[in-house]
């Protein structure tokens, strides 16, 4: 802490800080993009560990309550299908404090704690100023143990000092900080146990020459509470666009993407290949209970969005008809959450990045082997959320690009995915469902998006 503060409060007395963050933390958390529980009211908040990074910086691991409502109306069950744990989540915070902060960090301003050790100093997000964001590369950098946390990296990368930091602005479910243009820290915000598949499967993949995904060049984590990984470190592809942004610009200049959408789907098809050798390939999944699952989504969304009630009869019958067909590829480890925001494309070459999967769902669930279909069906949906974002509506633009991206799926793969009608309409079907559920709940101007696609496997099958 700088000389001017209060001491340094302990990590071992934790009743210490939270006197003086806690009525600040409950206000300022629910606030942020990246808390998941905004529609649950904290009725906890808990100091699970804290370590002093730096002078002025403190890491903390916050547990957060919140008002149980897992079990209310238009709860989405698990995958696995199990009732979902009591709603309690592990947040990441670094934290700045000084008597007074910059001006520029007005944005970052968290509040000054009345009481505790802490009183009367400003706290703030430490990301958010250049100097924190400098030294936390210095650790990165410098690998080395500060308490439970741990720096690594792969020492064959070397890291250049004085990159200048800057934070990305964008709506997601991490903070992310770039580096001088050369590289991106993605720091963790909702933490679970375990290696995160953001971290495990493109190193993994870096050991199979795959060069479709940046590899790790530094990381770290924590050993408390329990270990965990924290942030990662890889290169910042600088003249990339990712291709949500690319698909607009298509779209709105009257240009055809089938060229890019044939080399996204054989992009895709690497990515698929790779991680069948990186890791053990699972059996043929078992059907009968991927349709249970599917249809549980599908009841607990239609209870939630009376939109959907109409067509449920139907749906189900997308779920019912694999009992009939055959299992498709074998299981494996995939992307999870793939669609045109996790891709990019720099010179003629597509990219997949962010392999953290759904950080909604348990990270032990994001590392089961799934049927590579789902991979598919979400890229596929995110061509049709692409043409629905101009009018009139350009259902012919998402056809062809669906087509395209198929084939060039197919041309690597070994497989076709148009071929696996059934399979495919199913997890098609699914995602749409999960979009229903997303839209009405957070975005309610876009529910028609999902529902046409809704109307489309409803009525037409496919």
């Amino acid at each position: 802490m700088p000389k001017t503060a209060s001491p340094t409060p302990s990590a071992g007395s934790p009743a210490g800080p939270m006197t003086s963050l806690g009525s600040l933390l409950r206000e300022w958390l629910p606030r942020q993009r990246w808390f998941a529980g905004k529609d649950r009211p904290v009725t906890d908040l808990r100091l699970l560990s804290m370590t002093e990074l730096f002078p002025g910086c403190l890491h903390l691991l916050v547990h957060a309550e919140h008002a149980d409502v897992a079990s209310g109306p238009g709860t989405v069950p698990s995958p696995t299908g199990t009732p979902a744990p009591p709603p309690a989540d592990c947040y990441q915070l670094l934290l700045g404090v000084r008597r007074e902060p910059a001006p520029r960090l007005h944005r970052a301003f968290i509040g000054r704690p009345e009481e505790g050790p802490l009183a009367g100093l400003a706290v703030y997000d430490a990301l958010c100023e250049p100097r924190s964001a400098q030294l936390l590369l210095e650790r990165m950098r410098h690998p080395g143990t500060f308490g439970p946390l741990h720096f690594e990296a792969d020492a064959s990368v070397p890291i250049p000092d004085a990159l200048v930091p800057r934070l990305l602005d964008a709506e997601q479910s991490n903070s992310s900080i770039i580096y001088g243009d050369e590289f991106i820290l993605k720091v963790f915000r909702r933490i679970q146990p375990g290696v995160n598949p953001d971290l495990e499967v493109p190193w993994a993949l870096a050991g199979q020459d795959c060069t479709r995904v940046p590899a790790p060049v530094a990381w770290f984590r924590t050993t408390q509470p329990e270990p965990a990984t924290l942030g990662v470190l890889q290169p910042f592809l600088r003249d990339a666009a990712d291709g949500w942004t690319l698909a607009l610009r298509a779209l709105a200049t009257g240009d055809d993407f089938t060229a890019q959408a044939h080399q996204l789907g054989q992009a895709t098809a690497e990515v698929h290949l790779a991680l069948a050798d990186a890791f053990p390939t699972g059996a043929h999944q078992d059907i009968a209970r991927t349709a249970a699952t599917m249809t549980e989504h599908l009841e607990a969304a239609a209870h939630s969005v009376p939109a959907l009630r109409p067509y449920a009869t139907r749906l189900r019958t997308a779920f019912a008809a694999l009992a009939s067909c055959d299992a498709g590829p074998p299981a494996q480890r995939v992307h999870g959450d793939l669609h045109l925001g996790q891709v990019l494309r720099a010179g003629r070459e597509w990219f997949v990045i962010d392999f953290e999967g759904e950080p909604s769902r348990p990270l032990a669930e994001r590392r089961i082997p799934e049927s590579p279909v789902r991979d598919v069906a979400g890229m596929l949906r995110s061509f049709d959320y692409a043409a629905r974002q101009r009018r009139p509506w350009r259902p012919e633009w998402a056809r062809r690009c669906r087509e395209a991206y198929c084939a060039g799926y197919a041309s690597l793969s070994g497989w076709d995915p148009r071929k696996k009608h059934a399979l495919l309409r199913a997890y098609e079907t699914d995602r749409a469902v999960y979009e229903v559920l997303y839209e009405a709940r957070h975005r309610p101007d876009w529910l028609a998006v999902p529902m046409a696609a809704i109307e489309r496997l409803a009525v037409r099958g496919g």
